[in-house]
């Protein structure tokens, strides 16, 4: 899976990492290789909580490429 991750540095010069397609998910960290690795495991923990938050019949499932 490919996400856009939108790295900024703050005042206090830690890097903020958002993942705008995925409302929520953020994280920092001291450098930017560091918030990138930091928003690699925010991004997993937040698919998997929504996973559990959702019951759906795997009948139904359709993956879609774009």
């Amino acid at each position: 899976m490919k996400l856009r991750v939108i790295v900024e540095q703050d005042e206090a010069g830690y890097y903020v990492a958002e993942v705008p397609a995925l409302p929520g998910c953020l994280s920092q960290g001291k450098t930017q290789e560091e918030a990138i690795a930091n928003i690699k495991e925010a991004i997993e923990g937040w698919l998997e909580v929504m996973e559990s938050k959702q019951s759906f019949d795997s009948d139904h499932l359709v993956e879609v490429a774009v």
